[in-house]
Parts: structure tokens; C-alpha cells; sequence
């Protein structure tokens, strides 16, 4: 396991009860980061209005679980797409943790009425996915990139893609922008902070067994089968080599190395988690 201790990351959209950001968390926390976690909500933001509750307490939950773990954590309600918003949060993050030596841009647009074809895509659909995507990777990055290099942290930022920012799908134009988008800024912000010592890489899972999925059991009529969810998981496991869909300790992971001192010499990559399913 990778050793962290003495280091403090930034974990945005941490909410969700089975997503990359509460897993994201967990996994850092064990390695021995403080953590500063921040969603949009404190629920984080439901895919299916109609999912049945689970009594699931979101970021609340999150931090318990980390200060369990003996770590000190810092939980706010930031909207990544906001300056002043992300100023605040980075400002009570170290106000109360001294620092920022992790930055995990894991935030992201639910998917909704930007599932449709270019033809019919509404520009205020693609308008909040480029926003929350990729504005809120390049409000993050600023923020923090500006502490790192004041403070003189050979810091790590670790931005959340996906095989969408590899591969074009149809019926997913604004989604596969805002993706493919987060490679270029990855690369470009990559060499402009390599000469102070700060890696910036992103991980790109395929499909992953977390809330964003949840549309899959979405019923023509608005309601929520967990049925059509699981089936829906079910064929896309069958077209990815490994036989299975990523889970969010997959990418933790991943996400956990790329925070390590052992990944200092890995900047400007984009590394899949998807099973073999994508291989460039």
C-alpha cells in the first residue's frame, strides 16, 4: 500500500454512496492522507429521482469514515464550477490542514438530458457537463496549483476522464468533449508545472458499477427498476475482455499510486481502468 502519510488531498465529488469519490477517499485515507473532501450538495446530486432511498448520509458518511480511519478530515459544500466557491474550500483546507499535496478532480455532471444526439442537444445540457467537467478541472487545478507552487509542494493533480476521452460514442457528444477535453488540459498543465516537481495525469475508467449507472434502470415511465440497472451491467460486462465493469476500489487504486511518492516520474498520462476495453 502506498505510504502517505504527512501528505493532504483534495477530493472533489465525494458524496455519492457507491462512487469513485467516496472510494477515492477511503483508499487515501488508509494510505495516511488528511483529506479534504467537497461535493455540490451534501447528498451529492441523485441520478434517479425515483431510486428508492437508502438512508445514505453522503459527505457526512464519507468523513466519519475517514476519521475513522484516524485521519483528520475537512468537509464543504463547493460548487467546482464556481471561483469563489473553490477558493473557499481550498482556503478552509488549509486554514484547518496546512496544506494541499493531492488534488483528485473527481467531480462530474450526472449524465441526464446530455444523453442525446448533437442534432438534439440542448445547449444548457451542454453547457453544465462542460462546465462541471472540465471548467470545474481548470477552477480546481488554478486553485490549488497556485498553493503548490507557493508553498514549494512537488504536488500530485489527478483528473478523472474515462474511456469517453478516448473513444467517441454516439448519443454522448458533450460528454465525450468535456472528456477528451480534460486530456488536453491534462498534457498541457502536466509540462507547465514539471519544472516544479508537480505531476498531473488522469485516469480513465470504462463502464464502473457506481451511481452514475443508475439511469440504466431509469423505466420509460420515470420510475427505477434495479432489474433493468443490473441488466444493463450485465451487456456492457460481456463486451469488456476482463468480464466484468470496473469497481470504484479499481480506480482508488490507480488514483492511490498516482498520489505516491512512487509515481513521481509519471506526468501528462492517461492511464485506463477499463478492463481492456480501450488499449490506447
Amino acid at each position: 500500500m502506498q505510504r502517505l502519510e504527512g501528505k493532504v488531498a483534495m477530493i472533489t465529488g465525494c458524496a455519492g454512496e457507491h462512487g469513485f469519490g467516496r472510494a477515492i477517499a477511503r483508499r487515501l485515507a488508509a494510505g495516511g492522507a488528511d483529506l479534504l473532501l467537497t461535493d455540490v450538495a451534501p447528498a451529492g446530486v441523485q441520478v434517479v429521482a425515483t431510486k428508492p432511498a437508502t438512508g445514505w448520509r453522503g459527505l457526512e458518511a464519507v468523513t466519519d469514515e475517514t476519521r475513522g480511519l484516524g485521519r483528520r478530515v475537512v468537509a464543504a459544500i463547493a460548487d467546482v464550477r464556481s471561483a469563489p466557491d473553490v477558493a473557499a474550500a481550498v482556503e478552509r483546507g488549509v486554514a484547518e490542514l496546512g496544506r494541499i499535496d493531492i488534488l483528485v478532480n473527481n467531480a462530474a455532471a450526472p449524465p441526464g438530458a446530455d444523453r442525446a444526439p448533437a442534432v438534439e442537444l440542448s445547449e444548457e445540457a451542454w453547457d453544465l457537463v462542460l462546465d462541471v467537467n472540465l471548467k470545474g478541472v481548470f477552477l480546481c487545478s488554478q486553485a490549488v496549483a497556485r498553493l503548490m507552487l507557493r508553498l514549494g509542494i512537488r504536488g500530485r493533480i489527478i483528473n478523472m476522464g474515462s474511456d469517453c476521452s478516448k473513444i467517441g460514442y454516439a448519443g454522448l457528444a458533450a460528454y465525450c468533449a468535456s472528456k477528451f477535453g480534460l486530456l488536453g488540459f491534462t498534457q498541457a498543465l502536466a509540462k507547465e508545472l514539471a519544472p516544479a516537481g508537480i505531476t498531473v495525469n488522469a485516469v480513465c475508467p470504462g463502464s464502473a458499477d457506481t451511481d452514475r449507472l443508475d439511469y440504466l434502470g431509469r423505466r420509460p415511465d420515470g420510475g427505477f427498476d434495479p432489474g433493468l440497472r443490473a441488466a444493463g451491467i450485465r451487456e456492457r460486462a460481456a463486451a469488456i475482455p476482463l468480464g466484468r465493469v470496473a469497481t470504484p476500489e479499481d480506480v482508488a487504486e490507480l488514483t492511490a499510486f498516482l498520489a505516491s511518492d512512487e509515481a513521481g516520474y509519471i506526468t501528462g498520462q492517461a492511464i485506463n481502468v477499463s478492463g481492456g476495453l480501450v488499449m490506447h
